[in-house]
């Protein structure tokens, strides 16, 4: 219980930073904003730009299993915002990891989410767009 409480917490924490991201977006220090999420959340920032998938996943196993399915939508969550201050090739590297993020938490998660499958939805037409 005291585990589930931490991660919706944390959850709301992120989610109310990502909004007062938005809420600010498009000023000179957008870079410094996004390095400081992914600092504070995940880590260091430049690991998850190099970093392939599959050492993005291998870096989730230091969070406790019930945890770990949390913090990768998160990090979904934030590719697919960060997606949109990019230009190419680096807005396509970043929505193909928000979509590989978000398609394995829709396929492993107990929770079916709407929200989830509107954003798969959407990065695969920003994709096609491209």
């Amino acid at each position: 219980m005291i585990e589930r409480d931490y991660i919706m917490r944390l959850i709301r924490q992120f989610m109310a930073a990502i909004a007062r991201f938005l809420d600010k977006k498009g000023q000179q220090d957008d870079d410094e904003k996004i390095k400081e999420l992914y600092e504070t959340y995940f880590g260091d920032y430049t690991f998850f730009h190099a970093a392939t998938l599959d050492e993005v996943m291998e870096s989730f196993q230091k969070y406790p299993e019930g945890e770990r399915i949390y913090r990768i939508e998160m990090l979904a969550e934030l590719y697919f915002r960060e997606a949109d201050l990019r230009s190419e090739p680096l807005r396509e590297e970043m929505l193909e990891k928000a979509f590989n993020l978000f398609s394995f938490v829709d396929r492993n998660s107990k929770t079916y989410s709407f929200e989830r499958i509107n954003k798969i939805n959407e990065i695969q037409t920003k994709r096609k767009k491209v």
